[in-house]
């Protein structure tokens, strides 16, 4: 174990991931490298568990996870570690369901960690948020009848010109209770989950379960879901194509996810031996 032991927070969409979703062979040795030499990898990210568990077993990881931008933190590998799960109550839910009626949107989807129920059927919609073999996870149908539980997150599509006017409406409405961020897939979706929660909450966790002082934090991102993240940890790094927020309070900024941000950060920033097979 290094006496200068970092814990390194990763980002999936847009840092980690190349825009093909895939992880770098050079990204992924230096990681690895990283692993080797006694740091502390984990994945933070906003998507369920189930949409991230494959990149996890890719690096070879046995860490915790944060999920849903921190709504769900757990250990994948260890039935022992203490999950913490901060669903959104459901009254609210069913309030924002139906302000989106109310407003027309395009669609919601409604996740309790693993289980998704979406409003109405969208093709389209499934294709990109679940794999075919989940099918038996999925409700399709009114969420006003199907959601009884308190759901993990909610994401909104909404019509574009109402993007931002809904936007107001839940600060308006719910702002005590709720978190939202907006994000694109191919079109606006606005994320919903519980006030407080954010992926530095799950940080804050897990440097404290291994000990590690903020200082010796080295998180990514390159959205708004990660600015919090970011400013939390003493090596907040942006990437390349990170949005102008988080560039301007990051304390490093590094290449693009397409230019493999995350290797060469870690490969110089923590000297790591390099890997022969794989040179950059």
């Amino acid at each position: 174990m290094p006496t200068n032991r970092h814990l390194i927070a990763l980002d999936l969409d847009g840092t980690l991931l190349t825009d093909e979703k895939e992880i770098s062979a050079y990204t992924k040795s230096m990681v690895q490298q990283a692993m080797k030499e006694g740091h502390i990898v984990v994945i933070a990210t906003g998507r369920p568990h189930r949409a991230s568990i494959s990149y996890y077993h890719q690096l070879g990881l046995e860490t915790p996870m944060v999920n849903f931008n921190g709504a769900l933190i757990h250990h994948p590998t260890d039935n022992k570690w203490d999950v913490l799960h901060t669903p959104l109550p459901n009254r609210t839910a069913k309030k924002i369901i139906q302000t989106c009626y109310d407003f027309e949107v395009e669609n919601i989807f409604a996740e309790i960690k693993d289980n998704m129920y979406l409003d109405r059927f969208d093709q389209q919609f499934l294709d990109i948020f679940t794999e075919p073999e989940q099918e038996d996870l999925i409700t399709v149908g009114s969420l006003k009848n199907h959601l009884t539980e308190d759901p993990t997150s909610l994401l909104i599509h909404p019509k574009p010109h109402h993007v931002e006017e809904l936007r107001q409406y839940l600060n308006d409405k719910h702002a005590s209770i709720i978190e939202h961020r907006k994000w694109g897939v191919p079109w606006d979706i606005i994320e919903v989950v519980r006030k407080g929660i954010n992926k530095a909450v799950g940080l804050k966790k897990i440097a404290h379960y291994y000990h590690i002082p903020v200082e010796n934090i080295i998180a990514f991102g390159d959205e708004d879901n990660d600015l919090e993240m970011i400013e939390f940890a003493g090596v907040g790094v942006s990437m390349g194509n990170a949005i102008d927020e988080l560039t301007q309070i990051s304390n490093y900024q590094t290449k693009t996810n397409e230019e493999d941000g995350i290797g060469s950060f870690l490969a110089n920033y923590l000297k790591l031996s390099s890997n022969p097979e794989i040179s950059k």
